[in-house]
């Protein structure tokens, strides 16, 4: 089986004007690059905007990967969170909500390969701390809201030690997208030679003392700091006591306390042996921005100051940052700006993606870890790759993203080579959808049985059947013969919706098939030659229910075919087991027709006249687009009414189409 290549349709039918559309994408938006900083050279690979995989000290010895590999899991109270968070086993902990946690000021102790994330910007911590045990590793906390332990009076924090994070002795944690506000003694303490560590895009607000590192004599924190705002806070912004590396890049200090504090009200500190380089941050209104102990060491550059006094030390030549890993370097100028809008929580950050087969071996492990009655999209990113193995999305999984990440559709495949004899029309299926809202881009789907090696009674081998509602095809690619793509419904009167893009389907004997709404747009679809000089299949055999005025609609499409001219069939009524209300709905209109197709181009099914069924036309045109008295056409008004909007908008307006 071969197939195109992923391509963009343009140029669709005579006389149609096709605009083009020009995406202009600013330096912040979603995986944009900022200019780097004349000073500090380029740099050849950086960290996106918006990625689920962290950057900086984090990255190194290994990497940090938080639950990866474990199970899925929403929770909206203190007693879910607080048991999965401490759990042996891996899992990906979204908060959705806020939890309240009782008694005030108590921990939720997180243990090793955890990740705890905000669902959209709702998850919220308020009352209580996340705490990581000495010999804690690979924890990543983002997206959340962790807020109001602060005790009245107990500015200082020196009756309570109600941080938002405080971790001792740990490795490999990365923090990002957080808002920590008003906690009661620091908002996050990294402590006793933690390892491996990266704050990113966080905001540290309404408080004293933001961020605390080290407490210890050793001189092993290796720690990066970037993108994130201290605004309303006096100090510790941050305090770095003996960090073996300590970059802070990017930062937004703004609005300090001003209490009159001579010494402790500052900006960044390079305590004790600490080595720190500081990297084209923005200071507005903050006393001694960066200051280094005389056993210290500090490098400054690219940073800008406004209304600012007291300390700006710099000496020693603490350490290239470049050495150990590659970074964006945003202009100072940009900072407040960006800053202000990135950090802290984003509602694009509130999903989850799980990798196959880096974190899961496979694409069924990955489905499997999503939680039942999943509310939120999963994506499933798969590696280019050929994946012999079938799949199920049970309908109780709705919300998933199945993500195929090569550059081309066919540099990820899944396939597998089951025919009907074995297990039934479903059971031959290579990929089943049974939920709700499941997108899939980027893939190839394929059954490669090969009917003409053996003789079956049951030769359909489907690539693909959906009974979900809401789904979505993006340019990806189907591959069979019989019966390749089913686009079906859980039974006769339920209407589900299936909207193909951008991509390829092929076959021979009925390869596009089934009662659901299904449009095919912009697509190319290719009809086998099975070696006949008369007839060599269907392309359509739908089945839609006689209450549905919408089945299936191909538009704006290509239909090409290696079979002789005349000798292919755009389709047949199919009325599964005789059942008279199942009434082919098919429209193909604007469409490229190749001489393959007959010029008498439906055809009876089982007893069943196709003159009974609703078979239309519209404007096609090529070889094989020839109006004869076989050929219903579609009046113009009539076309008004069917629509890719009309097909797909159903009692909840779905309009996938409009995302393009």
């Amino acid at each position: 089986m071969t197939h195109l290549h992923s391509k963009r349709l343009s140029g669709l039918g005579p006389g149609r004007v096709l605009a083009t559309v020009v995406g202009l994408l600013a330096a912040l938006v979603l995986g944009a690059s900022g200019e780097a900083d004349a000073s500090a050279g380029p740099s050849p690979v950086a960290a996106p905007r918006w990625t689920d995989q962290p950057h900086g000290f984090a990255s190194l010895a290994g990497g940090t990967t938080g639950g990866a590999g474990g199970k899925v899991v929403t929770v909206t109270d203190q007693a879910s969170l607080a048991r999965y968070a401490a759990a042996e086993e891996p899992y990906v902990i979204r908060v959705s909500g806020a939890i309240a946690v009782e008694p005030f000021g108590s921990d939720i102790v997180v243990a090793s390969d955890k990740t705890i994330i905000g669902v959209g910007d709702t998850g919220e911590i308020v009352h209580g701390e996340l705490h990581l045990n000495p010999g804690t590793s690979n924890v990543i906390i983002r997206n959340l809201t962790i807020r109001d332990s602060y005790v009245e009076g107990d500015w200082d924090g020196k009756t309570t030690d109600f941080d938002a994070i405080q971790m001792d002795t740990v490795d490999h944690v990365w923090i990002d997208h957080n808002r920590f506000t008003h906690m009661g003694d620091g908002l996050l303490d990294i402590r006793k030679d933690s390892r491996y560590i990266t704050v990113s895009y966080n905001q540290f607000t309404s408080h004293n003392k933001a961020l605390g590192i080290g407490w210890t004599t050793n001189v092993l924190t290796e720690i990066t700091l970037d993108h994130n705002w201290f605004t309303g806070t006096k100090q510790r912004n941050p305090s770095a006591d003996n960090c073996a590396y300590a970059h802070l890049y990017n930062n937004y200090l703004s609005a300090q306390v001003a209490d009159g504090d001579p010494t402790w009200t500052y900006g960044n500190w390079s305590r004790g042996r600490t080595r720190m380089v500081i990297e084209n941050s923005y200071y507005d209104g903050v006393q001694h921005p960066y200051q280094a102990d005389a056993t210290a060491e500090l490098v400054q550059r690219g940073s800008i100051l406004k209304h600012t006094t007291g300390r700006t030390d710099a000496w020693g030549t603490a350490f290239d940052p470049r050495d150990f890993y590659a970074y964006r370097l945003d202009p100072a100028a940009a900072v407040p700006a960006l800053v202000t809008r990135f950090s802290g929580p984003q509602k694009q950050i509130g999903g989850v993606t799980l990798r196959v087969p880096a974190d899961y071996a496979t694409v069924q492990a990955a489905v499997d870890a999503v939680p039942d009655g999943n509310t939120v999209p999963v994506t499933i990113a798969v590696a280019p790759g050929t994946y012999r193995a079938k799949v199920l999305i049970p309908a109780s999984k709705p919300n998933i993203v199945l993500q195929g990440t090569g550059q081309d559709r066919s540099d990820t495949v899944i396939v597998y080579d089951t025919p009907a004899a074995y297990g039934g029309s479903t059971g031959s299926a290579t990929v089943r959808i049974a939920a709700n809202d499941v997108t899939a881009r980027n893939l190839t789907f394929s059954n490669d049985f090969d009917e003409a090696a053996v003789e079956l009674n049951g030769e359909q081998a489907l690539a693909m059947k959906t009974t979900g509602d809401r789904i979505v095809f993006e340019d990806t690619a189907f591959l069979g013969n019989q019966d390749t793509l089913m686009t079906d419904s859980p039974k006769l009167t339920t209407v589900s919706r299936v909207y193909v893009r951008d991509s390829y389907i092929e076959g021979d004997v009925d390869f596009v098939y089934g009662r659901a709404t299904t449009v095919i747009e912009r697509s190319v679809i290719k009809a086998l030659s099975r070696g006949s000089a008369t007839n060599n299949g269907y392309i359509t055999a739908a089945s839609t229910w006689t209450g549905n005025p919408y089945g299936f609609l191909i538009t704006d499409s290509r239909i090409v075919s290696d079979a002789p001219a005349g000798s292919f069939h755009l389709g047949r009524p199919w009325h599964p087991g005789g059942e008279p209300e199942a009434v082919a709905q098919v429209l193909i209109r604007d469409t490229k027709l190749p001489a393959a197709v007959k010029a008498s181009p439906w055809t009876d099914m089982s007893g069943f006249s196709w003159r009974d069924a609703r078979f239309t036309e519209y404007r096609n045109y090529g070889p094989g687009a020839e109006v004869t008295a076989d050929r219903p056409q579609m009046s113009d008004a009539d076309a008004r009414a069917h629509t890719v909007a009309d097909y797909l908008r159903g009692s909840d307006d779905w309009a996938p189409h409009a995302h393009h």
